[in-house]
């Protein structure tokens, strides 16, 4: 049997150094896809300089009509122009490891029922476990641990977190992300992606598309995107398949209209794994939405800058607009 192909899609607006710097990382590795789309909604040409000036096999440079723009617009947009048996989505700010499209590659292999590969983003800070007890701030996994920041130690003590494993959707909604599975190169069963770096089989994004309640900049796309992705096969994490995701400022909405869009958001994802939730993990999704709130507004007084503030503020503008009008996506 033939190797599966692979394509790229890369979703990019106004960041010409970040798509620069991708793309020379993507010079560096050990597998090439046999395509790669830069699927560009800037205005201007600044993007489309910086792809003429790289060499790679199959790279597009493929500017978006304006009714297409928008993170998810342009994904649903570019997954018919792709010819790949797999197709793996990058970030614009994304820097992959060397081996990681080959790794994701090889994940598909390891697990021939999967829907999709989630490749797993870098989080700094995690060591082997020490013999002795973990002190409240510090979190284990396996064999692996971390510290833990205000928010989960407050969380604990409140009795805010559920005992889902990392990359899993509990009933409360509020879950421990990817960043909570250690760097350990195995392959783990999970519900969730970051879209920075996550890659589906065809036939998958030939029958589930991206909503367009995610309008824009996004935010939990990804997660609503695999929701209704994992009906089709589940989603393997490869802790083999690395990247460094840079955060790039540029093209991000305003700190109160993403401490918004948490909210909002966060709420449509979470209805959608578990659209009946009982009564305690409702009364938990609140209270833990209104405690991460509180822990932006308390950033800002010790001194963490106007954004957590406004983040925090944000998010409790939020609470009574999803209380009285709860967010419905016209997409089912």
């Amino acid at each position: 049997m033939a190797p599966p192909t692979f394509s790229l899609v890369v979703c990019t607006y106004r960041r010409p150094t970040a798509v620069g710097r991708l793309l020379d990382a993507l010079a560096l590795q050990t597998q090439l896809p046999q395509e790669t789309l830069i699927v560009d909604a800037s205005p201007d040409a600044a993007t489309a300089a910086v792809v003429a000036q790289r060499s790679l096999p199959g790279l597009r440079h493929l500017p978006v009509p304006e009714e297409h723009r928008g993170l998810t617009r342009q994904r649903n947009w570019a997954v018919p122009k792709t010819r790949g048996d797999l197709v793996a989505f990058l970030d614009d700010d994304a820097v992959p490891e060397p081996d990681y499209l080959a790794e994701v590659v090889a994940a598909f292999a390891r697990h021939p029922e999967a829907s999709g590969i989630a490749g797993y983003v870098v989080t700094p800070g995690w060591r082997p476990a020490a013999a002795s007890r973990a002190p409240l701030w510090v979190y284990r996994w396996g064999d692996w641990e971390r510290r833990e920041d205000l928010r989960w130690r407050l969380r604990r003590l409140l009795g805010l977190v559920e005992a889902a494993p990392p990359g899993m959707i509990p009933p409360s909604g509020h879950g421990r992300s990817l960043g909570f599975v250690p760097p350990d190169g195995e392959d783990h069963d999970v519900e969730m992606v970051i879209g920075a770096a996550m890659s589906w089989r065809r036939e998958v994004l030939e029958t589930v598309r991206f909503s367009s309640f995610f309008e824009g900049y996004g935010l939990y796309e990804d997660l609503d995107f695999a929701i209704r992705a994992r009906v089709h096969g589940p989603i393997v994490l490869a802790t083999r398949a690395r990247v460094r995701h840079d955060h790039e400022p540029a093209g991000r909405p305003s700190a109160f209209r993403y401490g918004r869009m948490v909210v909002r958001n966060g709420w449509l994802v979470w209805r959608r794994r578990w659209p009946q939730p009982p009564l305690g993990a409702r009364c938990r999704w609140w209270a833990t939405t209104l405690v991460l709130a509180g822990c932006q507004l308390l950033a800002s007084l010790r001194g963490d800058g106007g954004a957590a503030l406004f983040d925090g503020l944000g998010r409790l503008a939020a609470v009574p607009s999803v209380l009285l009008r709860p967010p419905r996506d016209p997409q089912p």
